[in-house]
This record gives structure tokens, C-alpha cells and sequence, in this order.
């Protein structure tokens, strides 16, 4: 037994030291010297406490170089599977499951979009040679140094990076943008199968003219529910970071305490691990940016130095229209298009599936753009759908914007960087040290038909979805240097000096109505406090507004005296989510249990589940809960008429009846922390045990939907796993950009067991803020390492 102990407790070693060896092996190198190919000099990379690279070079190429080696050392997988994503190849190496989400993609079109623009990138423009230097970068790594943990784990076999890889991610990003796919069949259903009492508390204008000249079948509605189940799941399951929203001021000198501009800036992205940003401090000559950056982008998306600033929000305008298409009823191969019959393009693509055989793809494309149906395949409906989408039909020099943006310096290098951005839709606000504050609107905006409401399904032959031409840049949303010293982005709907209408899923007017009256007190001087103060306020007026004329009806429906002292922990309630909240639970739990006795039974289970994924039922609630006689509040079916007062009181106890099944019966334990939490889900942590070794909390996380500390949720039961949020908090006052503050939710690494792959993860959702590093004294004290990177 002595003998077998021994051997047991040497193999048990010898394993665990074998494990370690392989673990280390994977590690990032931060210190010491490596050569590099095409190098015209040495790169220094000093990694600081959160292992920011601060990368040195001589060169503008060299400078690219380094950033994409170092970038891939931190985060190849990331690159790995966002490009799989994007073009459609992720059953290749995760197997049969993923097969739906690849054809979805393969049917957008991005794949092949990204390949023939690939095909016409100037490589000889500064935007192109710093992406094919960056590549380049990336690819040395690759092939030179261990591969990740989960390309082990997967058996990915590595191929060189492309410049079709980061148009691809680029078309990816895009789409993670568009809130059309899951909700005009949404609006259509209810606007062609309920009517025009039902589609008021949208706040959409009744447009009976715009109905679908070719009536949709019973089955063409449940492959559009399907369509948008799919693309909702496409990236929810992802684990990949997906565009949501985002806040943005700048605040000029005369309204702060520096006397300086001030920006600040928290794009809201779904949660993941990795996180969507990757930080890096790039110095050349003639050139200095503290950046972030996306997975296979060379040029920064936000960032400073101590001359400009800038960040970015979501401009939430339609660039995606969906289009019934009639077919021939004597060629099922032609659709009706500006008066004759023309004929579907088709193309065939080749799906490669893990441990299955290869699924052969038939993909579709009408005048107006690819039909999505084929995304469905067998289940595809007798309607064609085709997508006109803004990405696929503008030329979309977005590389050279942000180029330029890196660069700009003054209102108009910024004003004309802005507007080469065409898709997706983007907010730029932007200030500098000389006392300049901007916002620009940037998309190419389309004309349309007049009285052609895109919120709805168009119909392909009568020539409402037809795009005569586009708006002039000038006719966006803009301002540069406004009386009122501040500049504000919060999703809502922008009213543009123009006077043109821009049809867009905005999001409630109720946050950014909350910062600008914060930002209107002239009282107050900003400053880096005041505003972190703002940035991590948990509260939202939207609570109060959507209960207050439900508030007597909640009372009538309480059983018992602690059951009126919850509906006036309701009454009194001001919106606040703070971790030790009762009220944000039970308006939470309350807010989805009216939208489900009110609207499920008219929708259905799958149109309903699409609802509660989009942006018009933060609209539509409010509305619906002030109109008593609105049509939703009776029961389909029923033989009777409901009233509203019954509604509410049956959602009152089935959110009683719920909270107590999950938090128990005492309702002073029902506090928002237990119920809403904050976990980073890594793309292999959707299953166990992986979700032990590679996602990351759960937290106990305030804020929630729609607040300005955007701690986001869905719509539904308790307990709610935040989606997304502040994918950083960036303040920089150009008086003084040495001290900016920013960070990440996660880590810089994505490489599991690094000491960067979770270490800003607790600090990130209590709201700490991490100093960016700018200054060469600031530099020098904080390097923890330092990596030479030397001609081969």
C-alpha cells in the first residue's frame, strides 16, 4: 500500500506538473526579446499594472506590426472565432448545432461582401498599409509562438489572417447593430393580423398602404419569427460582444472646472469574455494615441491623447429594410421588379461541419438584396424575403475613418473623418484641448418613397422599397460648439436642423432625458467627480412613469396588509436600482408579467419571446398601461371582456407567486444584487464544466435597463443575468489627458489562468476607474514589464 501511495502521489505530481508546464507554455510574453520579420527597427512594448501595451516604434509600419503581435498574443482566439462568426465557418470546429447560425451568416451576405471589397482595399493608402502590417503582426504570432488553450480544445487547425477576415468582422459588428431583424415582422404581424388599435402604444404612424401586397401565409409568419429567433440567437449564444446602445457627452471649457473640454464616453456592448476592447498606447513619430481597439482592427475605435478625444455611440438609424418579394407564380425562379419579372441570382457555398458532412448551401438574391428565407433552409416560407441592408449597398471607407479619426485634431478633420462612416450608423462626439466640442451623426442616409414606413415589411412590387438616392451628409444630426456648452448622446431619436426624418429603433428618451438634466444645472462645474457621479447613476424615470396609472389598481389588487405596503414601496419608489433595492425587483418581476398577460395571448409564444427582444416594448409599456381601453387588456378567447384592473391584478400575483418560488417569502431578502448579477460568458463557457474554467462571476451588479449605468437586462422572470452594459467608462479632461480614466469589465488577456484575464472584473461593476497611462513619467512608473521586439 506504502508502494502504491508513492506511485499514486509521484503520477499525480508528475500530471500536475505537466499541466502547469502546458499552461505556461500558453501564457502571454510580456518580458524579454523576440524577433520579428520586416521590422526597419525595435519595438519597445512596456505592459503597465492592467498589462496595457505601451508600444514605441520609429516607424508607422513597425508601429502596426507590434500591435498586431501583441494583440494576438492576448487575444487570438478572440480573433479566431469572431472571424468564424462572421463568415459562417463556426460548425467547422464546433459541429452540427452551429450549423443554423453559419447559414444565417453565409445568407447575409458578408462572407461574400467582405471578399469582393477585400478585392478593391487601396494597400497602398496609410489605412491599408497599416492593416496589412497589423495582419502581418498577427500572423508572426500565430505562427511562431503556442497556440490558445481553445484551438487545442477544438482542434482548430491555424490559417493566416486576411484582410477579407477584418471586413468580415467589421460586417459582423454591423449586424449586431440592427434591431430590424427582430422587429418588423414583429410590427408587420401586429399591424396586418391584430390592426391599427393595436399597433397605437408603438407610437408608430398608421400606414394602411403600406400593407404587403402579397398576403403572408400562416406559415410565412412563423418563418419570420423564426428569422428573428435565429439572429437573436445567433449572438446571444456566441458569447461575443454584440452593439447595444451607449452614453456620450462632451462638455466645453466654459461649463467645467478645468476650463477645458471635457469627454466622456460608455458604449454599451454585450458582456464577454474576452472583453469587446483591447487598450494600447502607441507612440511613433508624428504620432501618439491611448486606444481601443476591436479584434482585427489596426485603428483605434475610441480614444485620446492631449490634444483631442472622442467616443462613440449607437446613431440606432433603420439601415435594414425587409422586403416581400412576389414570385412568378409560372417560374418560382423570378420576383416582380419595376414592372417585368427578373430573375434570382443564386450562388452555392459549402458549409464544413465537425464530425458531420458538409452542408451544401443554395443562396438567393433578388434586386433588393439576399433573401434571408434561405437562412431557414428546407423550413423556408412561400414569401421570399429580401434584405436591403445599408452595409452591403454603400462603398463604406470605414477603415480610412477611423484612420483619420486617429489623426484629428481640429473640427474639420474630425467633421470629415465622421463622414465616411456610412454603416453602421454611429454617434461621434469629439472635443479637443483647443476648446472644440462636435457630434456628427454619421451613416448615409437613404431616400425614400414618400409616405413608405420601413418599420414595417415592404412590399417588394410596388416600388416602396426602392432607394432613389441618399441624403447629403449635411442634412444628418450635427452640432459643433452649441450655446448651451454640451453635447449629449443617448440613442434617443435625433431631431436633425435639416428637417429630414430618419426611421430608426431608438431607445427611451427616459436616459437621455436623466443626463441632460444633469448636464443643464449651469451651476455645476464637471469635472472627473461629478462626472463619475453621472456616469454611475443607477436610476431612470421610467419606473415611476410606467406605474403611475396603474397605482390604485395595484392597490385594490393587494391581498393583505404586507402586500399594500409593497405597492407602496412601489408608489414611492424613484427609479433608483442600487444593489439593496426591493422595489427595482418587484418593478422588474411586474414589468415583464404585464407585458406577458397582456400581449402573449395575441402574439403567441414565439412573436411574444421576439418582443421582449426589442426596443418598441420599452415604448409601447408606458403606453399601454395609461390607456385603460386599449385592445390589448382583453383576453383572446376569453368569451368575456377584460379590463385592465383585472390584468394588472393578475400580473400582480403572479409576480408575487414567482419572487417568492425564486427569493423566497421574505420580501425584504426580494434585494436587486440576489436578483441581478453580472456573469462574463466566454464562447466555450456556454456549457459545464467549461463555464467553471472560462467564464467569469457572477457579480451582484446595480443599474439596469436603460439607466444611465446601463447594467442591462431582457425583459422577463426573475432572476435577470445582465446582457450587457458599459463596455468602459472613459473621462478625459483635455486640460490635463494624463489623468484620463477608463478600464475594461474583464481583463486585457483572453487567455485563461493570466494574471489580466479577470482582474478588473470586480472592480468594473462596483464602478472603479482605472488610470490610462499617457505620459512618458507615468509610463516609466507604472511598467511592470517590458517586451523588445527586434528586426529578424
Amino acid at each position: 500500500m506504502k508502494r502504491t501511495l508513492t506511485a499514486v502521489a509521484l503520477l499525480v505530481a508528475v500530471t500536475g506538473g505537466g499541466l502547469g508546464w502546458y499552461l505556461h507554455g500558453k501564457q502571454p510574453l510580456r518580458d524579454g526579446e523576440l524577433r520579428l520579420d520586416q521590422l526597419q527597427a525595435p519595438v519597445t512594448v512596456r505592459y503597465d499594472e492592467r498589462g496595457v501595451p505601451h508600444i514605441r516604434a520609429e516607424h508607422e509600419a513597425d508601429l502596426y506590426r507590434a500591435l498586431g503581435y501583441v494583440h494576438a498574443q492576448d487575444r487570438l482566439f478572440q480573433m479566431e472565432i469572431l472571424r468564424r462568426l462572421a463568415r459562417g465557418e463556426l460548425a467547422e470546429v464546433l459541429g452540427e448545432k452551429l450549423v443554423a447560425t453559419d447559414r444565417l451568416f453565409r445568407t447575409l451576405g458578408i462572407r461574400a461582401h467582405a471578399d469582393e471589397y477585400a478585392t478593391r482595399l487601396d494597400r497602398d493608402s496609410p489605412a491599408g498599409r497599416a492593416l496589412l502590417a497589423y495582419l502581418d503582426g498577427i500572423n508572426q504570432y500565430q505562427a511562431s509562438r503556442p497556440l490558445p488553450l481553445e484551438f487545442d480544445l477544438l482542434g482548430i487547425e491555424p490559417r493566416p489572417f486576411s484582410v477579407a477576415d477584418t471586413l468580415s468582422v467589421a460586417g459582423y459588428m454591423a449586424y449586431s447593430f440592427a434591431a430590424a431583424f427582430r422587429t418588423e415582422p414583429l410590427l408587420t404581424h401586429v399591424r396586418d393580423q391584430l390592426g391599427a388599435d393595436y399597433l397605437e402604444v408603438f407610437d408608430l404612424d398608421w400606414h394602411p398602404q403600406g400593407v404587403v401586397g402579397t398576403a403572408l401565409a400562416d406559415g410565412d409568419w412563423q418563418d419570420l419569427a423564426a428569422i428573428a429567433r435565429l439572429s437573436h440567437a445567433a449572438l446571444q449564444g456566441s458569447g461575443l460582444p454584440q452593439f447595444e446602445g451607449s452614453n456620450a457627452w462632451a462638455v466645453a471649457g466654459s461649463r467645467t472646472a478645468s476650463g477645458k473640454p471635457l469627454l466622456a464616453g460608455d458604449p454599451h456592448i454585450r458582456f464577454a469574455v474576452p472583453a469587446v476592447w483591447y487598450e494600447a498606447h502607441l507612440q511613433a513619430p508624428g504620432f501618439e494615441l491611448y486606444g481601443y481597439h476591436q479584434a482585427l482592427n489596426p485603428v483605434a475605435s475610441l480614444g485620446h491623447n492631449r490634444d483631442f478625444a472622442w467616443s462613440l455611440t449607437m446613431f440606432q438609424n433603420d439601415d435594414v429594410d425587409l422586403i416581400a418579394e412576389r414570385v412568378n407564380p409560372d417560374n418560382p425562379d423570378q420576383v416582380w421588379y419595376q414592372g417585368r419579372w427578373v430573375d434570382l441570382q443564386s450562388r452555392s457555398e459549402t458549409i464544413a461541419v465537425k464530425g458531420g458532412e458538409p452542408v451544401q448551401l443554395t443562396l438567393r438574391r433578388s434586386p433588393h438584396g439576399p433573401l434571408i428565407n434561405d437562412a431557414l433552409g428546407e423550413n423556408a416560407g412561400s414569401t421570399p424575403i429580401a434584405l436591403w441592408w445599408a452595409f452591403l449597398e454603400t462603398d463604406n471607407p470605414i477603415l480610412d475613418a477611423f484612420y483619420q479619426l486617429n489623426r484629428a485634431d481640429s473640427l474639420d478633420k474630425a467633421r470629415a473623418a465622421a463622414q465616411k462612416i456610412e454603416a453602421p450608423g454611429l454617434n461621434v462626439v469629439w472635443a479637443n484641448a483647443s476648446g472644440d466640442i462636435g457630434w456628427w451623426a454619421a451613416a448615409r442616409l437613404p431616400l425614400r418613397p414618400a409616405g413608405v414606413n420601413p418599420n414595417f415589411i415592404l412590399d417588394g412590387a410596388s416600388g416602396e422599397a426602392e432607394k432613389p438616392g441618399w441624403h447629403p451628409f449635411s442634412a444628418n444630426p450635427q452640432e459643433e460648439n452649441p450655446a448651451r456648452g454640451y453635447i449629449l448622446s443617448a440613442n434617443y431619436q435625433p431631431v436633425p436642423a435639416s428637417g429630414i426624418e430618419i426611421p430608426g429603433y431608438y431607445n427611451l428618451p427616459d436616459r437621455g432625458q436623466r443626463l441632460n438634466q444633469r448636464l443643464g444645472d449651469a451651476a455645476v462645474r464637471w469635472d472627473l467627480e461629478n462626472s463619475q457621479a453621472l456616469q454611475l447613476d443607477p436610476g431612470t424615470g421610467y419606473g415611476p412613469r410606467l406605474l403611475a396609472p396603474l397605482l390604485d389598481e395595484l392597490r385594490a389588487a393587494a391581498a393583505d396588509d404586507q402586500e399594500r405596503a409593497l405597492v407602496q414601496l412601489l408608489a414611492e419608489w424613484n427609479g433608483d436600482h442600487p444593489l439593496d433595492s426591493v422595489a427595482a425587483t418587484l418593478f422588474n418581476q411586474l414589468t415583464y408579467q404585464l407585458a406577458r398577460e397582456a400581449m402573449a395571448d395575441e402574439l403567441g409564444e414565439a412573436l411574444f419571446d421576439s418582443l421582449l427582444l426589442t426596443r418598441v416594448l420599452d415604448t409601447a409599456l408606458p403606453r399601454l398601461t395609461a390607456a385603460a381601453d386599449s385592445p390589448w387588456w382583453n383576453r383572446q378567447g376569453s368569451g368575456q371582456r377584460e379590463t385592465r384592473a383585472q390584468i394588472v391584478a393578475a400580473a400582480w400575483r403572479a409576480s408575487l407567486t414567482h419572487l417568492r418560488s425564486q427569493l423566497g417569502d421574505d420580501s425584504r431578502a426580494w434585494t436587486w444584487g440576489r436578483a441581478h448579477t453580472l456573469t462574463h460568458e466566454h464562447p466555450l463557457g456556454q456549457q459545464q464544466p467549461l463555464n467553471r474554467l472560462f467564464n467569469v462571476g457572477p457579480f451582484a451588479a446595480p443599474g439596469g435597463h436603460e439607466t444611465p449605468n446601463n447594467l442591462s437586462h431582457k425583459v422577463g422572470p426573475a432572476p435577470w443575468p445582465v446582457v450587457y452594459g458599459p463596455s468602459t467608462r472613459r473621462l478625459v479632461d483635455l486640460a490635463d489627458a494624463d489623468k484620463a480614466l477608463g478600464g475594461i469589465p474583464v481583463g486585457q488577456s483572453g487567455v485563461p489562468f493570466d494574471a489580466h484575464y479577470q482582474d478588473q472584473a470586480a472592480a468594473h461593476v462596483a464602478g472603479k476607474y482605472q488610470p490610462q497611462h499617457l505620459s512618458e513619467a507615468d509610463v516609466a512608473a507604472h511598467a511592470r514589464a517590458t517586451l523588445k521586439l527586434l528586426p529578424r
